[in-house]
């Protein structure tokens, strides 16, 4: 079999190429600490505004990374203006961030109103003051994040890969979708494959990275050092073992005993509960349930009820119940 190597950024070592993806509202600490748990070689934090007037608040305070989380900490960042931009990744390298990532790829319409995310890809003069002001600012390693382009008409990602590694950044993501597709349609890798090509630092492949099998192909259709796997982490957080277990042998797990994902769920929960407090963590609850359940649960109505529950212990007792109907 294909030896899984792990991959470097920087002088840091990944334990496995497998890499849990940045989602605004979806990998805080508790789904981070999931994900590392279940396999993940480094899970990328929600993206932090370089805005500094929204530093204060409560969200990004739990946004931010701390000493004592488990694996390696990244941290990622979104703006358009260099100095803060170089502000933001030095405050989150003396929080504890062990690596800094720009968000150039997040298609949403706020970001790029804002001329952020991916909207950035169309000004190449300010990517490169963007990039050279936050290397020159830190002394963890910088990466970055884009999309393949800004339209299909305009793929460049070519020429930001090269740009990039000229600044100093020690690795690039590349979500197979120009910003216009947003997350429609399929991805494409002959991009991500042609940019491995053309620059020597690591490649990181993401898109419609689903199951073990499409995790395999990808790797060796684009020759990328590692993957990024977001939405399909959403309700199964131990696709990185199922994927990682592929990997190292060419053989598929079976599926997850129904009694390790009612553990699983419920810890989640738990722990929602305790890092926002009940009331903020039960919200947050419904949407990791819904995906949870969305293979074990076709019919609606559990989760109905459940997104009706306005009591965190009640919450958890549904949870216990549902799952002793199941058994």
């Amino acid at each position: 079999m294909v030896n899984s190597l792990s991959m470097r950024i920087g002088h840091i070592q990944l334990k496995n190429r497998l890499i849990a993806a940045p989602m605004a509202g979806i990998t805080d600490r508790p789904f981070r600490t999931l994900c590392h748990e279940m396999g993940a070689g480094m899970t990328v934090s929600e993206m932090l505004s370089s805005n500094p007037e929204v530093w204060r608040t409560d969200k990004s305070r739990l946004r931010m990374v701390h000493f004592d989380e488990p694996g390696i900490r990244a941290v990622q960042i979104a703006g358009n203006d260099p100095d803060e931009m170089a502000a933001a990744a030095r405050i989150n390298a003396d929080g504890g961030a062990q690596i800094i990532d720009i968000n150039m790829g997040c298609p949403a319409k706020k970001m790029n109103r804002k001329l952020a995310g991916s909207a950035l890809l169309q000004y190449p003069e300010q990517v490169e003051r963007i990039l050279r002001a936050v290397v020159a600012a830190v002394d963890v390693p910088v990466t970055l994040k884009i999309r393949t382009g800004w339209a299909p008409e305009h793929r460049n990602c070519v020429e930001i890969a090269r740009l990039a590694e000229r600044c100093g950044i020690q690795a690039l993501t590349i979500h197979g979708r120009t910003r216009a597709c947003l997350f429609n349609g399929h991805a494409e890798y002959d991009s991500i494959r042609t940019v491995k090509q053309t620059v020597s630092i690591p490649v990181i492949a993401n898109g419609d990275i689903t199951d073990p099998h499409k995790a395999r192909a990808v790797l060796d259709y684009t020759g990328a050092d590692a993957l990024m796997i977001g939405r399909a982490a959403q309700g199964r957080p131990w696709i990185f073992r199922e994927i990682q277990h592929y990997l190292d042998t060419g053989e598929l797990l079976s599926p997850m005993p129904l009694a390790e994902v009612r553990r699983l769920l419920i810890a989640h929960v738990r722990e929602l509960h305790r890092f926002y407090g009940s009331g903020k963590g039960l919200r947050i609850a419904r949407k990791h349930v819904s995906w949870y359940l969305q293979e074990h649960a076709p019919d609606d109505q559990f989760r109905r009820t459940f997104n009706a529950i306005e009591d965190a212990s009640a919450q958890l007792e549904a949870l216990e119940a549902y799952f002793e109907n199941l058994a």
